[in-house]
């Protein structure tokens, strides 16, 4: 019998646990580790809450979490209640999927300023993340910049921009929806330090933005470049900027406007107490396709600043860690001898959701050429009594289908469900 602990309970993780049973059959025992007294990370607080139908991969790892020999074990910190020394006695293999839910820190003066949030932060916020659901992000002012040129930075723009109607099927959370309804954002910047050819923007989640009831995109016609330089790019690229060249030839006849700052560099926040403007330098691109500054600056007003900009795994004790890529330290998925790591907190925040399953793979062959197949480890037993010794009030998956439940019955009218934003009442919906 194989012993293998996942510490996270997002896409990798459940990719994880979902290899190990194909690869051992009956002959392991997964759990599922999470800080969180809710499963599927992720799809639960990172996915936008009007992209439902991207949501509905949690079916799935539901199925695998309903099996036998898969288990989770909510509302246990690992580094608090348990340590990875612990785990890795404990089991024969002890993977990190914790992914990446930390932001990359912006560092620009005035980063600090009230008003600045990271996007981890921001879509936490709309999302219900316990961490952020006291954020109160500033939308009395007229302005917002969107820092980023990623799907990310799309998703938040969309959100400041959707009407209550447009946002009633979704699970946004009701603290964020009563304030976005008396939001008095009208004029949501985009920037990017490179141009249109350099977007990371799909081309769904671009397209949606030529759809929505009350906002319009801008786009300068000047910052595209030649049509025929398209024919260089990839075929989702394509697609997406032919969104851009679209959104350039449409007239802008709505009252919320989503401008498109290309070869826009911010270098510094400013504002007396909290966000009043961002100044901006206008850039070029050199030979690499790198930006560099003209020294041209100008300034954007701005009540609101979010940065899409990255994301870090956060640092575990104990566990071997690069700094410069916010991950932790591996090769190709191995760190130490019994422990590993998948996903985002391998190889940083980069790929879909879909990305993680072919990565979960990946690892547990490794696990399997690393491994016997009886190392005589006490696996969920020794945890099941460690964590008692502790007095860890743990949360298995049926606790969360009782939990998730309840979200269903407090949910408004045509919303799947109404998160629990605190962790007290999670566990108070459990009972």
């Amino acid at each position: 019998m194989r012993h293998i602990a996942v510490i996270g309970s997002g896409p990798a993780g459940y990719y994880t646990a979902e290899a190990a049973q194909k690869q051992f059959g009956d002959d392991v025992r997964i759990d599922i580790i999470d800080r969180l007294p809710v499963p599927f990370g992720l799809i639960r607080t990172g996915v936008a809450p009007d992209h439902q139908s991207i949501k509905h991969v949690a079916r799935r790892y539901a199925a695998t979490a309903l099996t036998d020999n898969v288990r989770f074990v909510g509302n246990v910190t690992v580094g608090e209640q348990v340590t990875i020394p612990e785990l890795i006695a404990l089991y024969d293999a002890v993977v990190l999927a914790t992914g990446a839910p930390r932001d990359r820190p912006l560092d620009i003066p005035g980063a600090d300023l009230p008003g600045v949030t990271g996007s981890a932060a921001f879509v936490g916020w709309y999302n219900g993340h316990p961490d952020f659901a006291g954020l109160a992000p500033p939308l009395a002012g007229s302005g917002a910049v969107v820092i980023g040129n990623g799907n990310v930075a799309l998703d938040v723009a969309r959100i400041l921009a959707k009407t209550q109607r447009e946002l009633a099927g979704s699970d946004i959370v009701a603290h964020a929806l009563t304030a976005l309804k008396t939001s008095q954002i009208d004029t949501i910047t985009l920037l990017g330090r490179r141009g249109p050819h350099q977007i990371n923007m799909t081309p769904k989640e671009l397209g949606e933005l030529g759809e929505l009831e009350r906002a319009a995109p801008v786009v300068d016609i000047a910052d595209l470049p030649p049509d025929i330089d398209d024919a260089l790019l990839e075929p989702g690229q394509r697609k997406s900027i032919a969104h851009l060249r679209n959104f350039a030839a449409a007239s802008v006849d709505k009252p919320v406007h989503i401008i498109f700052d290309f070869f826009a560099m911010p270098v510094a926040i400013e504002g007396d107490g909290r966000v009043e403007r961002v100044v901006v330098e206008r850039t070029r691109l050199d030979e690499r396709g790198a930006a560099i500054g003209t020294g041209e600056t100008y300034r954007i007003p701005a009540s609101l600043v979010v940065s899409c900009i990255g994301y870090r795994t956060p640092p575990i004790d104990g566990v071997p860690y690069d700094d410069r890529a916010g991950r932790f330290a591996n090769d190709d998925g191995r760190i130490l001898p019994g422990l590993y790591a998948v996903g985002w907190a391998r190889r940083g925040p980069t790929g879909t959701i879909g990305t993680n399953r072919p990565d979960g793979f990946a690892i547990v062959e490794k696990i399997a050429a690393d491994t016997g197949g009886n190392s005589g480890k006490a696996g969920r037993p020794g945890l099941d009594r460690l964590l008692a010794a502790r007095g860890a009030d743990v949360v298995t998956f049926r606790d969360w289908q009782r939990i998730e439940a309840a979200e269903i019955a407090a949910a408004r009218d045509g919303a799947p469900r109404e998160k629990f934003v605190s962790i007290a009442d999670m566990l108070g919906a459990r009972d």
